[in-house]
């Protein structure tokens, strides 16, 4: 759920010389509409339109998307695909890749190739590349900084993340490859120490700086100074070190991605909303770390989500790790938990939370419970005789 939060959408700039490409101050009516018109088709480069059609790419898709391209005098259809085709992707995979990032004819041949090098690096197959690049063409065609992405990769290796997690960071989180490797070796360093100044151990140092990274790689996109802020400010709330190692651990390093000002901002609507002193609110948020991060708007949509199904506050405080739901999560879940007779505002609310498979399962054991028959049928009746 985490992971789903840290993900962002962000601009993606392919090449370098389209920054420097300036929208007209002033649009004409008719170029507002996703559809070209006469005029503009007259303006494409015919010799990039006969291109794309050869290799079977629906040129509608990219005048709707991103017809810009198709303006371009110099562009490298036939290099891009080859490349596309050296690695694998047949004639259907290259089209959907050209119609999902048209930007990718206009980078340049030697820079993709350079690009095909690095992400094979990681990847067990050419198959294996191929599918990375159809799911993730932007993140493919980002074809900058790849001096930074060969180091990094190299770094990472040496670290001891494995080839499948640094894969999977090049198409989800690539912006930490474009990063000076020196500024991610401070970052891993600063983690470590705080690791360390907060109580744990050399031993299990790097299982857990390896598996904080690869449940989030944003954390290396902070400032050394914001994570000891961050880190000064939670202590100073009263947790103590072993308990900031398991709010670490439970937020998967988001803990870091906070400020001092949201997270002041959240605990004083947490503690208005329950009613609760400083020591029950803490407990709360052991519980929940989630409390950290809500904003107020978000915090009372999903207690009064629950309240609406007859929920009491005092049933959120003793399982506050429902609010991580959604009120229509909620909603769902309490109507398949009625439909077996059982009777949610009655109960626990553990059989509500947790992930969808967790819910899958203790659902599972209920409808067992219930379809159990009262007796054995096979078992020996105690009859006098």
């Amino acid at each position: 759920m985490l992971w789903k939060l840290l993900m962002r959408s962000q601009p993606c700039k392919l090449c370098s010389f389209r920054e420097m490409l300036s929208a007209p101050r002033y649009k004409p009516f008719l170029s507002c509409f996703p559809y070209a018109t006469d005029n503009q088709s007259n303006k494409e480069n015919q010799r990039t339109v006969e291109k794309l059609y050869k290799f079977s790419v629906d040129i509608r898709k990219i005048r709707r998307l991103k017809g810009w391209v198709l303006l371009e005098d110099e562009t490298y259809v036939e290099e891009i695909a080859n490349i596309l085709r050296q690695v694998g992707a047949d004639e259907t995979a290259v089209a959907n890749i050209l119609e999902r990032c048209p930007e990718a004819i206009v980078c340049s041949p030697t820079a993709v190739d350079t690009q095909r090098e690095l992400w094979q690096s990681v990847c067990k197959s050419k198959e294996e590349l191929v599918k990375l690049i159809e799911q993730f063409p932007e993140s493919f065609f980002t074809v900058k900084h790849q001096e930074n992405q060969k180091l990094n990769i190299q770094f990472f290796q040496e670290l001891g993340l494995k080839n499948v997690v640094i894969s999977r960071f090049l198409t989800t989180a690539s912006s930490v490859f474009h990063n000076p490797i020196e500024k991610n070796k401070e970052m891993i360093r600063i983690l470590q120490e705080s690791y360390l100044n907060l109580g744990g151990s050399e031993a299990n140092m790097k299982v857990w700086l390896l598996k904080l990274l690869s449940q989030n790689p944003f954390i290396l996109l902070n400032s050394p100074a914001a994570i000891k802020e961050t880190l000064e400010f939670v202590q100073e709330q009263g947790f103590t070190n072993f308990e900031i190692l398991q709010l670490l651990s439970k937020l998967k390093g988001f803990l870091f991605q906070l400020c001092p000002g949201s997270i002041q901002k959240s605990i004083s609507y947490s503690k208005k909303a329950f009613k609760c002193t400083d020591l029950d609110l803490k407990q709360l948020i052991l519980k929940c770390p989630a409390l950290l991060y809500f904003s107020g708007p978000v915090l009372e949509e999903r207690i009064q989500g629950l309240l609406k199904e007859g929920i009491s506050i005092t049933q959120i405080r003793e399982t506050p790790i429902v609010l991580e739901l959604t009120p229509q999560i909620v909603q769902y879940r309490i109507r398949k938990l009625n439909s077996l007779g059982y009777r949610i505002k009655d109960g626990h609310l553990a059989n509500l939370s947790g992930t969808k498979k967790e819910f899958e399962a203790n659902f599972g054991k209920i409808q067992a419970k219930k379809e159990r028959p009262l007796f054995n049928p096979v078992a020996p009746l105690n009859i006098e005789e």
